[in-house]
């Protein structure tokens, strides 16, 4: 479930406890991904496949009352009711996926803390994970990307610490889903710049 959260672990070092069937899942992304048989095109194509299948398995199950397994993002939307051109709304879309990806590891990091105090029995603090997600909240909601918002508004009234680990995937997989080449570029970014 987890497989891309384990993309985030891996590069970052963050320390979460998963059980090793994330370790196989990990090692089927980077293969896709790193397949030189396959040209760019094809990983991209594969890489948002396999996004929207793990997506499809949450939508059936943990997150189905957000309803957003169908959504489909149109950047119409947001062009009439801001009153700009599509070309910039495509732009703003694209940093917004790659503000979301980046962000990913902060709101690992905040869950960690917050599952380490709870494992403990103190009080564990929500702040700034909610703080991260009104902060991408924002950008979509005057974006209007729907499955976006959806989900950040649940990251930001749930205290359930497993509900919010889901959220946040799924929140990562509807951004692949939104912009595939655009994600797919900035996780081998994100690659690059931890192998340095």
């Amino acid at each position: 479930m987890y497989q891309l959260f384990y993309l985030f672990i891996k590069y970052y070092n963050i320390l979460i406890t998963f059980d090793e069937k994330y370790d196989t899942l990990h090692l089927m992304f980077e293969k896709l991904t790193t397949n030189p048989n396959l040209t760019k095109e094809q990983n991209v194509k594969l890489f948002c496949h396999e996004a929207i299948k793990l997506l499809k398995s949450l939508c059936h199950n943990d997150i189905k009352k957000l309803d957003i397994c169908d959504y489909k993002y149109d950047t119409s939307e947001a062009v009439s009711e801001l009153g700009l051109e599509s070309e910039l709304i495509e732009q703003l879309v694209e940093d917004y996926v790659i503000q979301v990806l980046k962000t990913q590891v902060s709101f690992l990091e905040q869950l960690q803390c917050c599952d380490e105090a709870k494992e403990k029995n103190n009080f564990f603090d929500l702040k700034i994970f909610r703080e991260l997600a009104h902060k991408n909240l924002g950008v979509a909601r005057n974006l209007r990307i729907r499955d976006g918002e959806k989900l950040l508004y649940a990251m930001m009234k749930s205290d359930d610490l497993e509900y919010l680990k889901v959220c946040l995937q799924a929140l990562e997989l509807v951004t692949i889903r939104l912009k595939p080449r655009c994600a797919y570029d900035t996780f081998k970014l994100m690659e690059v710049k931890s192998a340095l």
